[in-house]
């Protein structure tokens, strides 16, 4: 809960988020309400900018999975329509 609310800190969008999480995103939405308002567990722990970054490059490397396993099956798609 507390690293998606950092993703979304860190610049990522709520859909993607969510999509990323498998989480709904109205889910994500209330999480980072609840964060704002002080109320989401672990909320006041301090985040280094080495856990940001971390949290940053995992939700890139999900993002660049689902964009790989698009492209293999675009690539097997088109490799039978050819034939």
């Amino acid at each position: 809960m507390i690293e998606a609310v950092r993703m979304v800190r860190s610049g990522q969008s709520m859909a993607a988020v969510a999509k990323i999480l498998g989480i709904s995103p109205k889910t994500l939405h209330n999480w980072v309400k609840a964060d704002a308002a002080g109320k989401l567990s672990g909320a006041g722990k301090q985040v280094s900018p080495e856990q940001m970054e971390i949290a940053r490059l995992r939700a890139e490397l999900a993002r660049v999975k689902m964009e790989r396993d698009i492209l293999e099956k675009a690539t097997a798609y088109f490799a039978k329509v050819s034939d």
